[in-house]
Order: C-alpha cells, then sequence, then structure tokens
C-alpha cells in the first residue's frame, strides 16, 4: 500500500521561534496560538484575519502547553516551568493551580524540569508531561507523566520518564495514546474515563529507527482515529491510521516539526530552530516558523479544563 503524500513548500506564519510548541485551536475566539518555549512567548493570531494579526504576550516562564478552561474568557490553562498556571491573556500574569515539585525535592530539582506537553481529557483532567530543560541539563529518566484532577489534587501517574511528549484519546474514551519520545514508541493504555485511570500499557506504534524520520515530538488525532505524529529533525508529519501502520507523511521545508493541531480540516504545524543551520542551510530559512495544509479529515473536538 502506498502512502499518502502531500507536501507543504513554505510557511504559513513566517516567525522564528526557538522552540515554537503547543498549538492550540480556540474554537471560542477562533484563535491559534501557540508558544516559544525558549524564549518564553505566547503568540496567538486570529484566523478571520490572517498571520498579519500576529499578537505576541512574554509568558515570563517557559510554558510548554496550554488549554482552554471552561467557563472562562480571559484565561488560560498552561503547563508552565514548574506548575500548572491560570494565565491572564491581557496582562500575562500566572497565578499558579498547583506546583508540580514536592519541597522535599529541593530547588534543583525544580532547576532541571520544565513542562512538556499535555491535553485535557473527557472529564476535564489536565494531563501534563515533564522532561528536564535542556537550557539546565542533560535528559535522564527523572520526569514524570501529572494528572490535574477537577478537584486539584495532582497525581503522579507514570515515573522514571525521561521525555514525556503527545497525548490523545480515542473515539470511544475507552484508551489513551502517550508519546514517549526517546525510545521511538507511541504506547497505548486502557482508560477508565470515570476515574481518569490508566493501565495495560502496550506499544501502539513504534517510529521508524531511521535518522532521517527523526523522532516523534507532538500528535494530533482526526475524526477517523488517524494520529497524525509531528517528527522532529525529520522533515514531516506523518499519519498513522487506528492499526498503528504508517500511511501517510507530510513533507515539510524544515527539519523540526513539533507539534500539529486541527482546525477543520486543516493541520497548522509548529516548528523549531535548526540546530545545524550550516548543515542544513535550506531548512534553516523557514526553521521555527508555521504551516498549514488540508489534510481532508478534521480533528477530534479538544476539550476544557474543568479547575477548582
Amino acid at each position: 500500500m502506498s502512502l499518502q503524500i502531500w507536501k507543504v513548500t513554505k510557511p504559513w506564519l513566517e516567525i522564528k521561534c526557538a522552540l515554537g510548541e503547543g498549538p492550540y485551536y480556540s474554537k471560542e475566539h477562533n484563535h491559534l496560538r501557540f508558544v516559544d518555549i525558549f524564549d518564553r512567548k505566547l503568540h496567538i493570531v486570529d484566523l478571520a484575519k490572517g498571520p498579519g494579526s500576529l499578537r505576541t504576550i512574554d509568558t515570563g516562564m517557559a510554558v510548554g502547553v496550554t488549554a482552554d478552561i471552561k467557563d472562562e474568557h480571559d484565561f488560560i490553562l498552561t503547563g508552565a516551568k514548574d506548575g500548572v498556571t491560570k494565565f491572564n491573556l491581557e496582562t500575562g500574569e500566572h497565578e499558579y493551580i498547583t506546583k508540580l515539585w514536592a519541597e522535599s525535592e529541593g530547588p534543583e530539582k525544580v532547576r532541571r524540569m520544565r513542562s512538556n506537553d499535555g491535553a485535557v481529557d473527557s472529564a476535564g483532567r489536565f494531563w501534563l508531561g515533564t522532561m528536564n530543560d535542556p537550557k539546565e541539563t542533560e535528559i535522564t529518566n527523572e520526569a514524570v507523566l501529572f494528572r490535574l484532577d477537577t478537584d486539584g489534587i495532582l497525581h503522579r501517574v507514570l515515573e522514571e520518564v525521561s521525555v514525556a511528549n503527545g497525548i490523545s484519546w480515542n473515539e470511544k474514551d475507552d484508551t489513551m495514546y502517550w508519546t514517549d519520545t526517546p525510545t521511538n514508541n507511541v504506547f497505548a493504555f486502557d482508560f477508565d474515563a470515570k476515574s481518569g485511570n490508566i493501565s495495560n500499557r502496550r506499544v501502539f506504534y513504534h517510529h521508524p529507527d531511521d535518522e532521517s524520520y527523526g523522532n516523534p515530538d507532538g500528535h494530533a488525532r482526526d475524526v477517523e482515529g488517524n494520529l497524525w505524529h509531528a517528527c522532529y529533525g525529520g522533515s514531516r508529519v506523518v499519519k498513522i491510521s487506528p492499526e498503528g501502520k504508517l500511511v501517510g507523511e507530510i513533507l515539510l521545508p524544515t527539519r523540526n516539526p513539533t507539534c500539529p493541531v486541527f482546525v477543520g480540516t486543516e493541520l497548522f504545524i509548529t516548528s523549531a530552530q535548526e540546530d545545524e543551520p550550516e548543515r542544513y542551510p535550506e531548512s534553516a530559512k523557514c526553521a521555527g516558523c508555521v504551516f498549514r495544509v488540508d489534510v481532508g479529515v478534521e480533528g477530534m473536538p479538544k476539550h476544557k479544563a474543568r479547575i477548582p
């Protein structure tokens, strides 16, 4: 069976993110927002007006992912450097909902770690993966996948993690998918939507162990059950079938795509700076930009976080 191929030749939004990540479509506002983790920025584009409407807010700290909050208009949820915060879109101020690390773990642990990717489940719980902050230290296995319940209690769901990445759920809401970047695996778990508990971990998809494909980063899921996975270092987003098979590729003009998000039948894809600009000058030209491609299928709707 031949692969479906889409080819993107130029950016939709020309911007030089150091580490563009966490694209999120706010249907209520018809806004696309995304973060620059390294430069500590939140970027917002009004899709009715296009790229020229770009607005940028200083986040004051590294933010890896954001989510809408139920019944809130001017605030969003963020997975920030050392905690989950309620972020004011007008003032750029953070209000902590919870810190991630216990005082007993010490300030060095806080310095070494940061939030990475996350998602909200059907009950409004916020799942947040962490990793070592590459600005501070090397990657180890001291990261955690957290779950913030609607009562404000923070749970450590998986420990001894290295780089916790994309999270999604299937249409039946009985399976959770989670990307563990260094192993090149997307794992599936049985998911109890009522309690939020996961079990029966198994490999759903193993990313090609081929340097040209890079490593799996963030992902999005469509209504047909396909998973669309950004390949950091691989110049593409791959389409993975509900059976865990590679069935399509979106080819991009830069090497480091980080995460896709659906807006209707279109994917908007963030990217990061080129690590080796002298070796890959063509990739460097549009590194950090946002790309757009119509893939002919709609994405799964996003859930809003419910916080106390």
